[in-house]
């Protein structure tokens, strides 16, 4: 009985203390680094700079295979996959164009 008492005296104080220190938590900040890479000039750059920039830089196309067989069927693939997997907010419409852009410039 005594032990259960001690045990929830020492909870009690661990969220008080952690109540407090979230009072004294300051928001962080970071700057990402610089973009290095662009997206290439080509039909619907608008709508890959409008979508995909939302979470991340072109350097992240750049770094992507290449070559004959990473073309309309690969990017199809990767462009499902931000929106399945990751959650990318991207509707059926501009996740063609996208995929149409990046198979003729990639």
């Amino acid at each position: 009985m005594k032990q259960t008492k001690i045990i929830a005296l020492v909870a009690a104080v661990s969220f008080a203390t952690a109540g407090i220190s979230a009072l004294h938590a300051k928001p962080l900040n970071y700057k990402g680094p610089d973009e290095t890479a662009t997206f290439k000039p080509g039909n619907n750059l608008d709508v890959v700079q409008n979508n995909c920039t939302a979470c991340h830089s072109a350097d992240y196309v750049q770094t992507q295979p290449r070559g004959p067989k990473f073309k309309k069927d690969f990017w199809q693939a990767e462009v499902t996959k931000m929106v399945k997997v990751y959650g990318a907010p991207i509707d059926d419409a501009d996740a063609a164009k996208i995929a149409d852009y990046l198979a003729d410039n990639y």
